[in-house]
C-alpha cells in the first residue's frame, strides 16, 4: 500500500499540468486566484459598505490587464460607454474609457489600462474613481503590493504551462468511458 501511495505522489508530483496548479489564497486582505481558462490570474477584494464594492484586478499570461469595479446600487448598463478618471496615489488616468458590465447581481464596469498600471496599483494606497466631478468610489490599496506580487507569482506559473496542453478539467476523447469494462476498446 505504501509503494502505491509513493507511485502516486511521485506521478501526480511529475505531471506538468498538476504540479503548475495554483490554489486561490488570500495574501494582504486580498484574493489570489488562477483564471479558470488557465489564461492568467487576478486579485479581488470586497470593500464593506453601500452596494458592497467588489473590486476584480486581471493580468494575463501575454501581459495585458482588467480592471472590473461593480456595485449592487449602481445603474450603469451592461456595454453601456463611458469615460471614468482613476485617480492613484502613484498616477492617474483622466477621461479613462470603461463599458459596463454586469454580474451575480452588482453593476458596474471593465477596462484595461497600459503595461504601467499594475505597478502604479501595487505602489498606491488609494484608488479613487470619478464620473467628471461625481465621486463613483473612493477604495483602499492597503495590502495590494503583496497580492500584486503574488498575482505576478501566479501568472508565471500559468505562463510555463506547455502550450495546447488539455485542461486540468477536460479528459481526453481517446479515453473510454470506462476503461475497466469488459469490452473497453484502446
Amino acid at each position: 500500500m505504501a509503494l502505491a501511495i509513493a507511485l502516486c505522489t511521485g506521478l501526480v508530483a511529475s505531471h506538468p499540468a498538476l504540479a503548475q496548479r495554483y490554489a486561490t489564497r488570500t495574501v494582504g486582505g486580498w484574493t489570489v486566484s488562477a483564471s479558470k481558462d488557465g489564461s492568467g490570474c487576478f486579485v479581488t477584494r470586497t470593500f464593506g459598505g453601500d452596494g458592497d464594492t467588489t473590486l476584480l484586478f486581471g493580468l494575463d499570461v501575454d501581459g495585458s490587464n482588467r480592471l472590473s469595479v461593480l456595485n449592487e446600487n449602481w445603474s450603469i448598463k451592461p456595454q453601456e460607454a463611458l469615460k471614468l478618471t482613476f485617480k492613484l496615489s502613484k498616477g492617474g488616468y483622466p477621461d479613462h474609457p470603461v463599458v459596463g458590465m454586469a454580474s451575480d447581481g452588482k453593476r458596474g464596469f471593465v477596462t484595461n489600462f497600459d503595461p504601467k498600471f499594475p505597478d502604479h496599483f501595487a505602489s498606491s494606497k488609494a484608488l479613487h474613481i470619478y464620473r467628471g466631478t461625481v465621486p463613483v468610489e473612493q477604495l483602499t490599496l492597503e495590502g495590494s503590493g503583496a497580492a500584486i506580487a503574488e498575482m505576478r507569482r501566479c501568472v508565471g506559473i500559468q505562463a510555463t504551462k506547455p502550450p495546447g496542453s488539455p485542461s486540468e478539467t477536460q479528459r481526453s476523447a481517446r479515453i473510454p468511458k470506462d476503461p475497466f469494462a469488459p469490452d473497453a476498446q484502446r
